[in-house]
C-alpha cells in the first residue's frame, strides 16, 4: 500500500532502510526521539539509537496509514523482522519543523 506522507516523514522511512548519515539528516539538530521507554536528545544520541536498533534486529517498516491531528502526523507502520512478536504495527507520532523532524515518539 502506498500512502502520501509529508516529505520529511517519507524521507525518514526511506532512510530507515539505510541508516547512518541519511537517517540523521531527517532530524532537526535539537530533535527528540522517544522509543521503548528511552528518550534521545539531539543528533548524536539519535544516531546511537538508530545504530543500536539496526545491529540488534533486522527489520522492514512499511507505512500503512497516516493521519494529521493538530501539528502531529501519526503514521501506522507494519514492522516485520527477526524480533520477538514480529510482525507488529507501531504508531509513529511526528512533529515537524520545516523540512526536518523535530520530535518522534514510537508507540506499539
Amino acid at each position: 500500500m502506498s500512502i502520501d506522507l509529508p516529505k520529511p516523514i517519507a524521507n525518514y522511512f526511506s532512510a530507515d532502510k539505510v541508516g547512518g548519515e541519511a537517517f540523521a539528516r531527517c532530524f532537526a539538530p535539537d530533535a527528540v526521539v522517544k522509543d521503548e521507554g528511552h528518550t534521545y536528545h539531539g543528533l548524536n544520541e539519535i544516531k546511537r539509537w538508530k545504530a543500536q536498533v539496526s545491529t540488534k534486529f533486522a527489520y522492514t517498516s512499511e507505512p500503512v496509514a497516516s493521519e494529521t491531528k493538530d501539528a502531529t502526523t501519526i503514521v501506522t507502520s507494519r514492522l516485520t523482522g527477526n524480533f520477538p512478536g514480529s510482525p507488529v504495527d507501531l504508531r509513529y507520532f511526528f512533529r515537524l519543523e520545516g523540512d526536518k523532524i523535530a520530535s518522534l515518539e514510537i508507540i506499539p
